[in-house]
């Protein structure tokens, strides 16, 4: 027999994963700080979103990047992946969004990167929680 304080701590446990599951179902709604490299100032925060279908990479309206020749977005985990490029930096500063190409599985991407294509460098770097 169920005792009613197990019962109560059951409810409480599947009543949390039902809000925070569709939230962070695929991955999205992980959020990230960046965090500047290879001398450059990067700071600001990036968000995984899902919207019609599609999941994108939203830096947010805090984001400010101090400029490159080639800066580019794109996911990594525990590291730049190139097949995961998104395309080159709208803007140094704002927000912006960018579509994840097709396949990539955002649930197993940690990172948001700025990267520079042209020198091969990272620009900058967000941990997604």
């Amino acid at each position: 027999m169920t005792s009613r304080r197990q019962f109560i701590v059951s409810s409480v446990s599947v009543a949390a994963l039902a809000i925070a599951g569709p939230a962070l179902a695929g991955g999205e709604g992980r959020t990230g700080k960046f965090t500047g490299q290879s001398n450059h100032v990067t700071s600001g925060h990036a968000k995984l979103v899902r919207k019609n279908g599609k999941t994108f990479v939203e830096l947010q309206s805090d984001f400010q990047f101090d400029g490159a020749p080639d800066p580019k977005v794109a996911l990594g985990k525990n590291g730049f992946d190139s097949s995961t490029l998104m395309g080159k930096l709208l803007s140094n500063s704002g927000a912006q969004s960018y579509e994840v190409p097709t396949g990539v599985d955002v649930s197993g991407m940690n990172e948001v990167w700025i990267w520079c294509e042209q020198y091969n460098v990272p620009l900058g770097v967000a941990k997604l929680n």
